[in-house]
């Protein structure tokens, strides 16, 4: 195993000085390098240039694989919007995917056709994003699309685009409404800011403004802040920097400057006094929140809060987890957490109150414990480690070069924000010189001003905001004044540029994408330990980090009908306690050591891993055995979980998506078999009520063995090094009584088309759930259904998205899903459809899978992106350590060699148009799907009935 450096920063070094002490040593595994240890390994080199027209470029070298990130970050978001454009920015966000005037069309079709991975664009308060990580080959591609949308784009928009996309955000801004306490940020930043604060609104914007927005508005908009000189563009990967700069200067060399978009501090409001808001939502529980507005990312003090907030309610040890949900059991859950933006900052407290507890009890409760927490601070522990946390968080996401996390993020957010592209490295110093003493004075400075207390609690939403389409015709523009406008921007107009942009004038060509090598999928080297449990290993040098998963084949399929919930229980239940330590030593000593440990379950498998600095690997996985193999069961802890659990149930019965599966899988393969349950596997009330500690230990005992067990590593070390370190603690496990057994034999019903319509009062979407079970397995092989159903239902270009979100505008966003399990398939479609449109948007979608599965098969240009695309997207998705371990879980899952992804390009290119076209009109038969709908009866039955299917209405539980 590499060591880690010993280089130790100043500003760290008391890290490596010994804790102070408390009343008790800490217990289970210790680590073998402090915080001071890991820092030198927190480094991101890079070099940076500025094009005369003053876009910034920072460049980072990293040939681990051949691929490179390319994000490009403006410094715009919503707190420039002027008044009545609320959610401008963010619709702006939208059109610049559109298509610009020398590459028109949807920017997802080139991203797609290049094997793009990790691409999207996002809008926030301070800025607006765009980023894709593509195949080195592609790159040249790539900045010839983000050049032109940045140079030449107005002349690519039209009305029909304007009003498509305003359709999709107000789809977008329904579904994140339609969420239980879905409303609450609405009310927080209004009463924290007030509406003249730039920081004051939604980025999502409210439907009013939305309609209101004109092209003179989008013009106007563009010219003023889309400029190189406003831009950061960072290139993280397989370049160098002689090539960066003749490419930068090639695409991005002949843009206009724009105007100067001056970026103004306006402040940090204060509460005059404590604020209360009451709401009430279609929430299974009680939540309260506490939130103070503090300064913003750039402020020193930022990391001293940043700190206290983890400690209070963020580590899985928090002050309010031990209190509240451990000890007095009045909470399910809660969380603290310090969301930066630009210029301020929210510190924010959330508490979701037992179903059995007293709310207002709960709350004088939490009041108690904040106060208590601002006057006496942390203690050096627990700053330790958070910063053994964070600092171990910040190297795992070292391994990505792109994606929103990764290193082109890392290096673009400090440039932007801080005109330093290492800003990072400052924001390490910042959290080794936190102490007790200094988070605590930071917290008497800034929480001891009032707060806005707020308090969502179980009952009726009231009226919702609708656009003015939906029951009337949109609005033309507004010219209203500006509430926040840079200096001068109250008269800007659009850059010369774009005023007198033309389609077809670019004097750079198109670059053509050159060939791209097929995959080479890391070799899987295996090994098998003393007991005949077997190790699938891959050598990842690229960060000094191991992933393990301890992958059982068991899953929620697993339950016993009579028993649902028990696997879920189980699982929740092995990290809370085992024979040697409680759930606060577990959850203090994966913080000391850096590691996390996961537990999760799919329909067919379940899996619990642990991600760990190759330094404390062997003390990582002291702890994962003891987990895995000694859970206690205490009878406190199952008591406390079961009471999350079945709140966790209640939330499932209030949030759209969840009640649709809860409806779905029933129908289509039957109550008694185990996919025809909801795919979360939490049981019923009355199931998991009923569960016995005796009923855990035995599931535990038939299930988590070592005959059921393959355990998969991904990092920093060799074979010999990871079987040496899981020997003694996997390999002398013996098995103990039968293995489980699933009833994978229960009879799946016939097709039974129908609609079923789950009524849930006051809701602006419909969220449409359907499908049906196909007659194939997991372990076929279909990788032909697969390549085919992304022009049909599997990808943003898809005729099923494209139809309804960028054609119709009346869904953010439409799925068709192959279901891939080990035994039986099923295809599902999933729709979150704008209330009015429920009946119009299923035979929409019916149409087009008729038309797909008839006389308008797969296109020749869906083809050619979808296989062009899905061989050079290869190298992207197996970049990192979690993408490796997670072909390899395929591949165990469904019986495939371990070379599968060496010859998957091969498959790829055997395949035929008219072959694809066969497959998919084998598979699947629209007249067989069953339907369900959320949404409000009131408002959908009759659009329901005129489809001429059986609707059936049942109540939300």
């Amino acid at each position: 195993m590499r060591s880690l450096k010993l280089a130790v920063l100043a500003p760290l070094a008391f890290l490596a000085f010994p804790a102070q002490a408390l009343e008790e040593a800490p217990v289970g595994p210790q680590p073998n390098v402090t915080v001071a240890d890991l820092v030198n390994e927190v480094e991101i080199p890079f070099e940076r240039f500025t094009l005369d027209n003053g876009l910034r470029v920072i460049v980072h070298e990293d040939h681990k694989a051949p691929v490179v990130a390319v994000s490009i970050w403006y410094h715009v978001g919503s707190r420039h919007e002027p008044e009545g454009q609320t959610g401008f920015a963010h619709l702006f966000e939208h059109l610049m995917f559109n298509g610009s005037e020398n590459a028109p069309g949807d920017f997802f079709e080139p991203l797609r056709e290049i094997g793009a991975t990790d691409f999207n664009g996002t809008t926030w308060y301070d800025r607006t994003n765009y980023f894709q990580t593509v195949p080195t080959q592609g790159l040249e591609l790539a900045l010839y699309l983000e050049s032109d949308r940045m140079g030449h784009l107005l002349g690519a928009v039209t009305q029909e685009k304007l009003d498509n996309q305003r359709g999709v955000v107000q789809n977008e801004k329904r579904q994140g409404d339609n969420q239980p306490y879905g409303l609450v940020d609405y009310a927080q930043i209004e009463a924290l800011f007030g509406e003249d604060h730039p920081y004051g609104h939604s980025t999502i914007g409210s439907m009013a403004d939305l309609d209101a927005a004109s092209m003179e508005d989008v013009q106007a908009w563009f010219g003023r802040h889309y400029g190189p000189n406003n831009a950061v563009l960072v290139l993280a990967g397989d370049i160098d920097m002689a090539t960066a700069r003749e490419m930068v200067e090639r695409y991005f060399g002949d843009i206009a400057r724009g105007p100067e978009t001056e970026q103004v501090d306006p402040g940090i409001p204060t509460l005059s006094e404590r604020r209360e808001i009451v709401m009430q939502d279609n929430v299974a529980t009680t939540r309260l929140y506490r939130t103070w507005v503090v300064p913003g990312l750039n402020d020193p003090a930022t990391s001293d809060l940043d700190v206290a907030a983890s400690v209070f309610g963020g580590l899985a040890s928090s002050r309010l987890d031990n209190v509240l949900v451990r000890d007095e059991q009045t909470a399910v859950s809660v969380t603290t957490f310090l969301q930066e933006f630009e210029y301020v900052s929210l510190f924010e407290v959330q508490v979701n109150v037992a179903p059995t507890a007293d709310a207002d009890a709960v709350s004088a409760r939490l009041d108690e414990l904040i106060a208590d927490y601002i006057a006496n601070g942390p203690t050096q522990d627990e700053v330790n480690r958070v910063a053994m946390s964070e600092v171990s968080g910040r190297i795992a996401g070292l391994e990505q070069v792109g994606g929103f996390t990764g290193k082109a993020a890392v290096l673009a957010t400090g440039e932007l924000y801080s005109n330093d592209p290492s800003y990072y490295r400052t924001r390490l110093e910042r959290l080794g010189a936190v102490t007790p003493d200094s988070a605590r004075a930071a917290m008497q400075q800034w929480l001891t001003r009032p707060v806005l207390a707020m308090r969502v609690d179980p009952g009726e939403r009231g009226a919702y905001e609708e656009a003015s389409s939906v029951g009337g015709e949109r609005t033309g523009g507004l010219n209203s004044p500006a509430f926040y406008l840079q200096p001068g921007e109250e008269t800007a107009e659009p850059s010369p540029a774009a005023a007198s942009a033309s389609l077809g004038t670019r004097t750079v060509p198109r670059p053509e994408v050159g060939e791209i090598d097929d995959l080479d999928f890391p070799e899987v080297e295996r090994a098998t330990l003393s007991n005949g449990v077997e190790v699938h290993f891959v050598r990842r040098t690229a960060v000094p980090t191991l992933l393990t998963r301890l992958s059982f084949d068991a899953g929620n399929a697993a339950d016993r009908a009579d028993q649902l919930g028990t696997q879920a229980l189980m699982l929740s239940l092995m990290s809370e306690g085992t024979t040697t330590l409680n759930s606060v030593q577990i959850a203090e000593a994966q913080e000391r050591l850096g590691a996390a440990m996961s537990a999760s379950a799919s329909l067919d498998r379940t899996s619990l891993g642990i991600f760990a600095l190759a330094a404390n690997y062997e003390p990582s996985l002291d702890l994962l055995q003891d987990v895995v193999r000694n859970p206690a069961f205490a009878p406190s802890e199952i008591e406390r979980i079961r009471a999350a659990q079945l709140s966790t149930i209640t939330t499932e019965r209030t949030t759209p998506a969840s009640m649709a599966s809860l409806n779905l899988w029933p129908a289509l393969f039957g109550e008694q078999h185990p996919y025809g349950r909801p795919t979360s596997g939490l049981g019923t009330p009355d199931s998991v009520a009923a569960i016995t500690r005796q009923d855990l230990v035995d599931f535990h005992r038939s299930w988590i063995r070592p005959d059921k067990l393959t355990i998969m590593v991904v990092g920093d070390a060799t074979l010999a090094e990871v079987v040496a370190a899981l020997e003694p603690r996997f390999g002398d496990w013996t098995v103990e009584g039968e293995a489980g057994t699933k009833a994978m034999e229960a009879a799946i019903p016939a097709a039974n088309p129908r609609i079923i319509l789950v009524d849930r009062p006051n809701s602006p979407q419909s969220f449409i759930y359907g499908g049906q079970v196909l007659d194939l397995v997991g372990t076929d092989e279909l990788l032909p259904l697969l390549t085919v159903n992304e022009a049909l239902g599997g990808s943003f270009l898809s005729r099923l998205n494209m139809e309804l979100r960028e054609t119709r505008g009346w869904s953010y966003g439409v799925r068709g899903s192959v279901n891939r399990f080990a035994g039986p398939v099923s295809y599902t479609i999933a729709a979150p459809v704008q209330a009015d449109r429920t009946g119009d948007s299923i035979a929409a979608m019916l149409e087009q899978i008729d038309a797909f599965l008839t006389s308008d098969g797969m296109r020749p240009e869906e083809f050619s992106r979808a296989i062009s695309g899905s061989i050079r997207s290869l190298a992207g998705r197996f970049e990192t350590s979690s993408g490796v371990i997670g072909g390899m879980s395929n591949n165990l899952l469904y019986g495939r060699s371990d070379d599968y992804y060496d010859d998957i390009a091969a498959m790829y290119r055997s395949f035929g148009r008219e072959q694809l076209d066969a497959t998919a009109r084998s598979a699947i038969d629209p007249s067989a799907f069953t339907w369900v709908v959320v949404g409000d009866a009131g408002q959908v039955r009759e659009q329901l009935d005129a489809l001429g299917l059986p609707v059936e209405t049942v109540a939300s539980e």
